[in-house]
């Protein structure tokens, strides 16, 4: 249910924006919408960082890239109107189960989250015909420049 509320929100705040965009009105600066691919790499990245955030039990982190992955969800529901419904709100239950995981800071709650999240991912693919894409849990860390433990341990 906060997710619909969420969204509803969103697309109130969001509206006049996104008209004034399509509109070509609204200043002299060139308007801009990222394209759908930039914001799922985007997705992708924060995918990956939340895994390794979950793993290592800092659960801020975690918290904070599930919540740009939401964000990232709802931006690409807004701005692309081809993206089903079903697709948006399916993503929506594994991100809650995800938050909820993270609040409690189970471990194992957040890895079955994470599949459900990861699963989800490839169905919205696979409806959108782009089965190609495949995510799955990460199993290496490209990060060399980001500490994944929480502050104060090693």
């Amino acid at each position: 249910m906060k997710w619909r509320g969420l969204i509803g929100i969103l697309l109130l705040c969001a509206w006049p924006l996104l008209a004034t965009a399509q509109s070509g009105k609204g200043g002299s600066v060139e308007q801009y919408a990222l394209r759908l691919g930039d914001i799922m790499t985007s997705i992708q990245w924060r995918h990956m960082k939340l895994w390794f955030a979950g793993k290592m039990r800092n659960w801020d982190l975690a918290a904070n890239e599930a919540g740009l992955i939401k964000a990232g969800l709802v931006d690409a529901a807004m701005l692309y109107s081809g993206i089903p419904v079903s697709n948006v709100t399916t993503m929506a239950a594994s991100v809650q189960s995800l938050a909820d995981a993270i609040e409690a800071k189970d471990s194992g709650k957040f890895a079955k989250a994470f599949g459900e999240l990861t699963d989800g991912c490839n169905a919205c693919h696979q409806s959108m015909g782009r089965g190609f894409i495949v995510m799955r849990v990460p199993t290496e860390q490209p990060f060399g420049n980001q500490r994944f433990t929480p502050a104060g341990k090693p």
